[in-house]
């Protein structure tokens, strides 16, 4: 049982569940989340609608680009696959080394903390809650929408239709209350020049800071490009506040729940693809065998998202996410300006013109390198060293197949594990160990360490006692009189 013996992923995603797939993905918690975070870098309203309107472009531009690809090569694995089939496996397996441990664990946490923000907040007015309450919460999240995304492709789709509509309605109470408000009040600053770019901030650093938090709330434009193989006929879906605060805090944590789904959905498929090529253990290429969803690639995905979860804040998060993310979409998409020039023959059901991929290019080298030259900082160095670190894992376990006989045991053995009934135990004991190690992860204290060694006491008590039983005949006269003093006797196993 170490292949797919035939099993494929179903085509159950139709047109109306890939609209709300990639809709309901980008209506997220980054409407909610970072308008507040885009404002704080640039620091006036007018330089915030810019930074909005080019974020807006940009999106529109890669999402354009990204439709040639995915009617150019019509498999699941989003950037992975493009960057395979373009310039080989090394690079795409850097691809989909980063992508599964960082890019789409941080995007799943991200959303996740923004859900436990908003769903908390009705509870905490005036003040932020607890991070340790949040973080919770983001537990609870991840497990249930990893449950949802194992048993049935269908009722994760439909999930994302109904909490699509959700989104749009909340949208709309948002921005019909911002009509009523300037056609009662005016435009305030906005109204006047002077006023609207007053204390704008134009370093380079905060540009691209708030750019960061922008495209995060565009982020999902891509996420049919990692499902396309379970998409009805691609080439067709190709083409087409106040008292009230309790209220917004609703609508923003379905938001982003929805969002999460989608997340989820499409994230799995990295790690699906990527095994399938040979460049994860093969176990993470399998699916269910009765419900046909890449289990194992969704518990994978689930792990390296708790563990991000454990340091993790929002904005750290999206600013490193962003930062990684687009080095990605710039090497698939100057793919596409490689084959444009070099093979401008090559059949694709969708053509975009050009300019449009160069100026995603150009955007991509910018958001990589403006931070960097702006202000150093070691993390960015930290990042660059993990993507490379993956030529220590693909030149001796792909290239070279070290170990093949332990990997193909390792492989048999979680194939049995990974029944349907081990599944829901499995993340239940994930997010028991998440909630055990967070705490003292996030702020280590004393007491943590004092239960811990009370715990381990009991080996003081069960080596010399139990296992080598010192002392027998004390024991023995101990035991003779508490059952005289407690009138007990020995019982025996029902059988």
């Amino acid at each position: 049982m170490t292949s797919n013996q035939g099993l494929k992923l179903k085509r159950e995603v139709g047109l109306i569940s890939a609209i709300s797939l990639v809709a309901g993905t980008m209506i997220g918690s980054g409407i909610f989340m970072s308008p507040q975070f885009v404002m704080s870098n640039v620091g006036s309203p007018g330089a915030s609608l810019i930074i909005w309107a080019v974020c807006g472009l940009v999106t529109l531009c890669a999402a354009l680009t990204y439709a040639e690809l995915g009617t150019m090569f019509r498999e699941s694995g989003g950037e992975f696959i493009y960057v395979l089939r373009i310039y080989g496996p090394l690079p795409a397996f850097f691809v989909a080394f980063t992508f599964i441990i960082v890019v789409k664990p941080a995007g799943i946490v991200a959303v996740a903390l923004s859900f436990a923000q908003y769903a908390v907040a009705p509870f905490y007015p005036g003040c932020m809650a607890p991070t340790l309450v949040v973080k919770f919460i983001a537990v609870v999240c991840i497990f249930v929408v990893a449950a949802i995304n194992m048993m049935n492709v269908r009722f994760a789709m439909a999930i994302q239709v109904i909490f699509l509509l959700a989104k749009v309605v909340g949208l709309m109470v948002i921005v019909i209350g911002g009509i009523v408000t300037m056609a009662q009040n005016g435009l305030g600053n906005l109204g006047n020049p002077d006023t609207a770019f007053e204390s704008t901030t134009l370093e380079l650093g905060t540009i691209v800071m708030a750019l960061y938090q922008g495209l995060w709330s565009f982020s999902g434009w891509a996420n049919l490009a990692f499902v396309l193989e379970e998409v009805k006929k691609p080439e067709n879906s190709n083409k087409v506040l106040g008292s009230w605060g309790w209220v917004m805090s609703i609508a923003a944590a379905l938001s982003s729940f929805g969002t999460l789904n989608g997340s989820f959905f499409g994230g799995g498929r990295v790690c699906f693809a990527a095994a399938r090529e040979g460049h994860m253990p093969s176990i993470l290429s399998m699916a269910h065998v009765k419900r046909l969803t890449p289990s194992p690639a969704l518990i994978f995905s689930t792990i390296i998202a708790f563990i991000v979860l454990i340091p993790g804040d929002f904005r750290s998060v999206i600013n490193y996410f962003s930062f990684t993310s687009w080095i990605f979409i710039g090497l698939a998409i100057s793919g596409l300006v490689y084959l444009k020039i070099k093979k401008s023959d090559l059949r694709s059901a969708y053509k975009v013109p050009r300019i449009i991929p160069l100026l995603v290019l150009l955007a991509s080298v910018f958001l990589v390198l403006a931070p960097i030259v702006d202000k150093p900082q070691l993390e960015y160095l930290y990042v660059t060293l993990f993507i490379l670190s993956g030529v220590f894992i693909y030149f001796p376990f792909i290239q070279f197949k070290l170990c093949p006989h332990l990997l193909d045991k390792l492989t048999v053995f979680l194939q049995l594990f990974l029944e349907v009934p081990i599944i829901i135990p499995i993340l239940v004991l994930l997010a028991f160990m998440f909630l055990v190690l967070a705490p003292i992860v996030d702020k280590p204290q004393l007491e943590y360490l004092y239960v811990t060694l009370f715990i381990l006491s009991g080996a003081l008590i069960y080596f010399p006692f139990i296992h080598f039983k010192l002392c027998p005949d004390l024991l023995d006269k101990l035991t003779l009189f508490l059952q005289l003093f407690l009138e007990v006797a020995p019982a025996d196993k029902n059988k």
